[in-house]
């Protein structure tokens, strides 16, 4: 049985590590940057897809979409996880 908060929480935790990693990458190694992200998505330039400026504000307003999304898929997730475990 998983615990729906905790495994939510572990989800929004990790979520929020590849994020800043990702960033982190963005802004002081771009051409690895490029190289990784694109890896995620078995080689296709989905990096050149992305915006070249970026608005502060707009990236901390995605950000908590993203990790309010993440927990509440991992939070569903636990509770069907449990529900057809049985």
């Amino acid at each position: 049985m998983l615990k729906p908060i905790p495994f939510a929480n572990a989800i929004a935790v990790t979520t929020a590590a590849l994020t800043v990693f990702l960033w982190t990458l963005r802004v002081l190694l771009p051409p690895f940057f490029t190289f990784f992200f694109n890896a995620q998505f078995f080689g296709a330039d989905v990096a050149s897809l992305l915006p070249k400026d970026t608005n502060p504000l707009l990236m901390l307003a995605e950000f908590a979409a993203l990790l309010a999304g993440a927990w509440g898929i991992g939070f569903v997730w636990a509770i069907l996880y449990n529900r057809f475990s049985k």
